[in-house]
């Protein structure tokens, strides 16, 4: 009886924090709807007193004295030559800060957003848009540097006019974030008046967030519970079962001295529940179903270089699964639960205890295997395998692909390791030699996909067959495999098919999706061949990118069966789009399959679409400008250009464009202005100085031309057009010598048995 009592008064501890009265269930046998956490903790409060005060329950809030954590009391800060203050009235938090147009304006705080280590603060916009404040809440105790307002941008240039100012696209809570902080989140967003109404079941990430509408599992809890004979059915009523239910256990297994689990793990949705918040990804549908594919209704995003260093160490902020997929423990079927509660979120035991539930803290937790006296940062299992890095300022994430350091990789490819990480002062040749003094020269010679992805990045010798290796390695991690797939499309041969053909059937739809896409450099009976069964691929992710890739066969005469396939797939690719109308991203890429499919005023319809939306949309601007081209309407199309440069006046895409059209009116003089302006404003890509350069050989001054591609050449030494464009200059200003180690290094580039193109 007193721990009967004791259940009872928890329980009403919980109910009377989440606040408001129990809900009645939805009757049996009607789809299962959103009940909402207080009803949960019913049954479940231990689960939900774990959860109270967890950074899912704080993920979102009505800003009130229990949520607000910033200093409203009169406070003045100035970032970026604006001075806001932060202050009461009428019962409310207020902010003085800079408009969408610049001018000082007073905005109520909404919504807090966010608890430790720092919190924003949402305000409403007309047009139903929630925005995050620039300006954010350094929730830290002041010894560790909190306890402060601060600026998240603050080395930008930032105004009103900066993408990333809070009153722009950039900081929408709507699109950006409103998915993963609230439970059952509709976005409501209407195209035609660009407006949300967009609404939720609970302002915070709940129970049911994760195990889906819970309707049906009460209504069978209730009825088993009021007529005490069992009601379950054979799920329990519950949209998704997260539990472990095989009686799995982890051991050390004699042979390796590592830890596995007997039987082996090798569900994904438990991963895939996690990784639907805590992954960087686009949307494919609002349509979110429990314990389907990530790949249904969202696309990953692979180790982009923007993303991720060569080796697939976190740079920009991923969210973790994307990192822990790479993982030797994912390989071995750890799932996130396993170091993490499900409900608090904090892990399991604190410090190396973690990790010492499957590894020997006698084998690991010792100086021979660490090297750092005991109690140092370098004795942490995560100080060494999950370093961390900081993002919006104040936040550390940890990287989670568990990996061993590796500075000889660091050598080879320029990707950070966590010994040069604390020992800042030292040479990652210091690392190295160190790491080989410790656990010998086994590891570095252990190949590493970061080599090949670093050598596909760069354009470097051998970078061809280094990435096909991997893409058809299965004991890599998929989102390494995918990777390759997507940097060999640079690197086509013929020969590559015998592996991509392969590779259209693999079991991971990573690999698959960038299978089918590595198809669109082939021919149109190859991509017909090989591609038309993806448009039936069960995974969401993988029938849009082989609808984007085929979407050109649609000007064939296809037969029937093929051709209905066809506008089926391209169909669910123009609705993937429309998942996220609001971003002008979308609207270019349903111009591109317009364009594709030949239908030139649905792509115009589009490319005009995305320049509402975002009149500073350099693409759309492009896009069209090339629409126009294909129809004989240069003239429009050299209009559109000069307006897009009046909005984005050091734009490199626009010049390169309209140097281009310049070229073809034959203003050659007009068009060298413009192409040297691109080359200028966008080194980063090696085309603009090459077609600036072949301008200039045009115009005669073949020595200017060469010197334009040596400087290219500088930023990107493996480019093959530029190597190419000098071996031909040089040979043709009677340069034999330089013609001739141009060749050379084509030549090396190719590789045995490759072209230099």
């Amino acid at each position: 009886m007193r721990a009967l009592s004791v259940r009872l008064v928890s329980l009403l501890i919980v109910v009377l924090l989440i606040g408001g009265p129990l809900l009645a269930a939805a009757p049996a046998g009607l789809p299962s709807a959103y009940v909402g956490t207080r009803v949960c903790a019913e049954c479940h409060p231990a689960e939900t007193e774990r959860w109270l005060g967890s950074y899912h329950d704080r993920a979102m809030a009505e800003a009130s004295e229990a949520s607000v954590l910033g200093d409203f009391g009169d406070v003045d800060f100035t970032a970026h030559g604006v001075a806001s203050r932060f202050y009461r009235k009428d019962g409310g938090y207020w902010v003085r800060t800079d408009g969408p147009d610049g001018v000082l304006t007073d905005y109520p705080i909404r919504y807090t957003f966010g608890w430790w280590p720092l919190q924003q603060y949402l305000i409403e916009l007309p047009g139903g848009r929630l925005q995050a404040l620039g300006i954010g809440w350094d929730s830290r105790a002041a010894e560790q540097g909190g306890q402060r307002w601060f600026h998240l941008y603050p080395k930008e240039a930032m105004d009103h006019r900066n993408p990333l100012h809070w009153t722009g696209r950039e900081q929408n809570w709507n699109y950006q974030c409103a998915e993963c902080h609230s439970t059952n989140l509709q976005k409501g967003y209407d195209l035609a008046t660009n407006s949300f109404k967009t609404t939720w079941s609970e302002i915070n990430v709940g129970c049911e967030a994760c195990h889906g509408p819970g309707s049906r599992h009460v209504a069978e809890a209730r009825t088993t519970r009021e007529t005490g004979a069992p009601a379950w059915g054979p799920d329990k009523g519950l949209a998704v079962d997260l539990a472990d239910r095989d009686g799995g256990l982890w051991a050390i297994d004699p042979a390796s001295g590592q830890p596995k689990r007997s039987p082996p793990r090798t569900g994904r949705v438990q991963l895939e529940v996690c990784a639907r918040c805590h992954s960087r990804r686009g949307q494919l549908s609002e349509h979110y179903v429990h314990g389907r594919p990530l790949g249904d209704t969202h696309r990953l995003a692979l180790l982009d270089a923007a993303l991720y260093h060569p080796d697939g160490q976190i740079k920009d902020e991923v969210y973790v699964y994307g990192s822990f997929i790479q993982s030797r423990m994912r390989a071995q079927g750890v799932v996130c639960t396993d170091c993490h509660d499900a409900h608090d979120l904090k892990p399991r035991l604190p410090g190396n205890l973690v990790c010492a539930q499957c590894h020997p803290a006698g084998r690991y937790d010792a100086e021979t295997h660490h090297h750092h006296p005991a109690g140092s940062t370098g004795a942490t299992c995560v100080g060494c395998h999950m370093p961390q890095q900081l993002y919006m300022i104040v936040d550390e994430r940890a990287d989670h692909s568990l990996r061993v350091p590796r500075p000889d990789l660091s050598l080879k490819t320029g990707s950070p390791n966590a010994c040069n990480a604390c020992h800042k002062e030292r040479s990652v040749e210091w690392a190295a030699d160190l790491m080989r003094q410790w656990y010998g020269e086994a590891l570095e010679r252990r190949p590493h996909y970061g080599e090949a992805i670093h050598a596909g990045r760069n354009g470097a010798a051998g970078a061809g067959p280094a990435l096909l290796a991997l893409a058809g390695d299965r004991t890599q991690p998929g989102i390494a495999r995918a990777t390759a797939l997507e940097l060999l499309r640079g690197y086509p041969e013929p020969a590559q098919l015998l592996t991509v053909r392969r590779l259209l059937q693999d079991p991971d739809p990573l690999v698959r999706a960038a299978a089918v896409g590595y198809l669109g450099v082939t021919d149109a009976p190859t991509l017909f061949e090989l591609g038309m069964p993806l448009l039936a691929d069960p995974v969401r992710a993988v029938r849009t990118e082989a609808a984007a890739t085929l979407a050109p066969l649609a000007a064939y005469p296809l037969p029937e069966p093929q051709a209905k396939a066809l506008a089926a797939a391209l169909d669910e690719y123009r609705a993937a789009q429309h998942a996220t109308a609001e971003r002008p991203e979308s609207n270019l890429n349903l111009g591109l399959i317009e364009q594709a499919v030949g239908d030139a005023a649905a792509a115009e319809a589009a490319y005009r679409t995305a320049l509402r939306l975002e009149p500073g949309f350099a693409p759309a601007y492009v896009n069209l400008a090339d629409l126009y081209r294909a129809a004989g309407r240069d003239a429009e199309g050299e209009a559109l250009l000069r307006e897009g440069l009046a909005a984005l006046p050091a734009d490199a895409s626009l010049y390169h464009a309209l140097g281009l059209l310049q070229v073809r009116q034959g203003d050659l003089a007009a068009a060298l202005e413009s192409l040297a302006r691109a080359a200028g404003q966008g080194p980063e890509d090696p085309s603009h100085a090459y077609v600036y350069a072949l301008a200039l050989q045009r115009a005669g001054d073949v020595q200017g031309a060469i010197t334009v591609l040596k400087g290219a050449r500088e930023r990107h030494p493996y480019d093959r057009d530029l190597l190419a464009a000098l071996h031909t200059l040089s040979r043709d200003a009677g340069d034999a010598e330089a013609a001739r180690e141009y060749q050379r290094v084509l030549n090396g580039l190719a590789g045995p048995g490759g072209s230099a193109r």
